[in-house]
């Protein structure tokens, strides 16, 4: 077996590769950009080598650097992880050249599945259904304006090289084809090199289902069954899970059977995998068609790894090093069901927009596993550590494993409520949010499910009448906590006032009274005309996370104190609460509320980006939707339009800018 191996990546999938290499008893080397060198990835490292300045283009995507890394510390061989060079075979070519092992396809297979178009007409080839489409090399806009009218609306237009949802454009007619050809191109360029475009038929009623094969150098190739990625937002994958509660076990295995064939017509070696379409619609089992190859692993690998105990990561080792597969097609079962999460930095609340900044805190679930399920946290962060503009905006993956889907979401569900992240912007509520929806939990998804459940954006998970009242009696539980805290911390105010057990708790403006009685080992509260309920919690003052039993129905809160009370935080979403005197609570309403300022005349940064065009000059009349300008943030290209008809007063901004979240681009009259 190889002795030590050099990781050409970062953050979470560096961590995941090393963990498995170490079981293995392999050192591991590391390779880091400026912006990393204090990363957690470095730190589990056994070595690690420092390879340039931030942007990827100058460090993680310099091959020559990874090649100089591996001579310099004597690494035999390069796992690639994903993105930035594990499907470039141009990389691979050079590692074979220098004598180096490279973890993963062949450079060939890399080439032919790397080219959307050469991969659909090699998919065909091969016997694998392909999705209707033009597959040839479109000139110019006219020509793809002509080609999707002959294909017939909708159609979507992606970039030959693209992936991970960048260089995507749907279009439902002529105008979004004018609109989104060129941006398509552009992408394909800045991100991949290549800005061929090609446009094929959109499936309605689409589910992403994709198969992950597995194949060594000796001819040996099975699949390991599948993985719904239906959950997306702008096609970039948000939840994943294994199998699919779609698929049925005729339909897996004719879907196995289809992308073995097509690894086979090139060769295939390494793990992989073979992402298809399905139509929600088809009900003979045949409804799916070939999207693309991945030569490389998935950010969602963990969830075949936990229903068929299969560890990718070490397979992709032993395959490298020349060794047979260990098991045949007919060894491979499924077990269970599996959930993955990604908990990204954005803010769920404003559009989704990506967060750049440190991360203060950062307290991850407690990892499990045994016979109450699975929890397993995937990261590459560390509290202190800052998620940078230069790469993806991941924080970790939350994956679980219980007998039952119901029982993976709940574990996750539970998990998240503990996540604690401090510092930027996070999805952890939208997450959370996803997985108790009632459609999601029905298992009826569609990549549209996020577009059609949320059409005007995300404003925290609802709570059930029940909830709401857990929290309240938690309230009460906390604020007299603290209050008898206060009462007795010193003794130097004479004899301590106690808090009267009759208090009134405002949970989001709305007055709920409490009786609070403490006894032996709980505390029974009881919020206004109803049944007293037992509360069990070890509450500490200024304690961030309680984990409480209301009437044996258990509750993970976050606890964060503001100016006039708290805010609560569980099951996807933040609650403002606060207790008060009753005849306190009654002299409040004469507060007066703090009119927030009108803004609506300025056009301001929604995120930390870079300034690429602006599409109006001062004096322009503009009109609602019109593109005024374009910032570029996260490798993506973000229109920013008009939201009302005006005249633009002023541009402080300029082409080429540097922008800070919130600063102005242009203020109208």
């Amino acid at each position: 077996m190889f002795k030590k191996i050099l990781i050409a990546n970062r953050g979470e999938i560096a961590c995941r590769v090393m963990r498995t290499a170490k079981r293995m008893g392999i050192a591991t080397v590391a390779v880091y950009s400026d912006a990393d060198a204090k990363a957690p990835h470095v730190k589990m490292a056994d070595e690690a080598v420092h390879i340039g300045p931030a942007p990827a283009a100058e460090s993680y995507l310099f091959a020559e650097k990874i090649i100089a890394a591996c001579k310099e510390t004597g690494a035999e061989a390069v796992h690639p992880g994903y993105g930035f060079l594990s499907e470039r075979a141009s990389f691979v070519e050079a590692l074979d050249k220098a004598g180096i092992t490279f973890i993963g396809p062949p450079a060939p297979a890399i080439a032919a599945m790397g080219d959307k178009i050469e991969s659909k007409k090699l998919a065909k080839e091969a016997g694998v259904n392909v999705v209707p489409g033009y597959l040839g090399e479109i000139a110019d806009t006219d020509e793809a304006v002509k080609i999707a009218g002959e294909i017939g609306y909708p159609v979507m237009m992606k970039a030959s090289a693209g992936g991970g949802g960048k260089g995507m454009r749907l279009a439902y007619s002529e105008k979004d084809v004018r609109e989104g050809f060129e941006a398509t191109k552009r992408e394909g360029l800045s991100s991949f090199g290549d800005d061929r475009v090609f446009i094929e038929k959109f499936i309605e009623e689409p589910r992403h289902i994709e198969i992950q094969v597995l194949g060594d150098k000796h001819g040996n190739i099975v699949y390991l069954g599948e993985r719904e990625c239906s959950i997306q937002r702008r096609h970039q994958k948000v939840i994943e899970e294994a199998p699919s509660p779609f698929v049925s076990p005729e339909m897996r295995k004719k879907m196995g059977e289809q992308a073995v064939a097509l690894a086979r017509a090139v060769d295939y070696h390494s793990a992989g995998t073979v992402e298809l379409i399905v139509s929600g619609k088809d009900k003979t089992g045949d409804g799916f068609y070939f999207l693309e190859m991945n030569t490389r692993l998935q950010v969602e690998h963990p969830v075949t790894e936990e229903i068929t105990g299969v560890d990718l990561v070490e397979q992709m080792i032993r395959v490298a090093y020349g060794e047979k597969l260990p098991f045949g097609q007919e060894d491979v079962k499924l077990d269970g069901w599996a959930i993955e999460a990604r908990v990204y930095a954005e803010d769920p609340y404003r559009g989704f927009l990506p967060s750049t900044g440190r991360l203060t805190t950062y307290n991850p679930p407690e990892e499990q596993r045994g016979e109450d399920g699975v929890v397993r946290v995937d990261d590459g962060v560390a509290e202190g550590g800052e998620v940078s503009m230069f790469y993806d905006p991941m924080i970790a993956k939350l994956i679980t494993h219980g007998e039952s889907r119901e029982q993976a979401i709940d574990l996750a569900v539970e998990a998240l409520d503990a996540f604690q992240i401090e510092g930027l912007a996070d999805n952890v509520d939208f997450l959370s949010a996803l997985m108790q929806h009632e459609r999601f939990r029905s298992g009826k998804l569609t990549t549209g499910f996020i577009a059609e459940e949320y059409p005007e954006g995300f404003e925290g998970a609802p709570a059930s009448e029940e909830l709401m009242r857990d929290l309240v009696a938690l309230t009460a539980l906390i604020a007299m906590t603290e209050e008898t805290r206060m009462a007795l911390i010193d003794g130097q105010l004479g004899d301590p006032v106690f808090p009267s057990p009759y208090q009134t708790v405002i949970l989001e403006k709305k007055e709920y009274p409490v009786s609070i009685v403490p006894e032996e080992g709980a505390t029974m509260i009881s919020v206004g005309d109803g049944d007293p309920m037992e509360v069990i919690a070890d509450y500490a003052p200024g304690q961030r996370l309680l984990v409480a039993d209301v009437e044996n129905r258990r509750r993970i809160v976050q606890v964060d104190r503001t100016a006039r009370g708290y805010r609560l935080t569980t099951r996807g979403a933040s609650h403002s609460a606060r207790m008060l005197p009753r005849h306190v609570a009654q002299l409040s309403h004469h507060m007066i509320e703090k009119v927030a300022p009108d803004l609506s005349r300025f056009l301001m940064a929604p995120m930390p980006g870079l300034l690429t065009q602006l599409k109006v000059s001062e004096g322009d009349t503009v009109e609602v939707g019109q593109p005024l300008a374009v910032v570029e943030a996260m490798k993506m290209e973000n229109i920013l339009r008009a939201e009302k008809s005006g005249t633009v007063k002023t541009i402080p901004a300029s082409e080429g800018e540097s922008l800070m979240v919130d600063q102005v681009i242009m203020e109208f009259e």
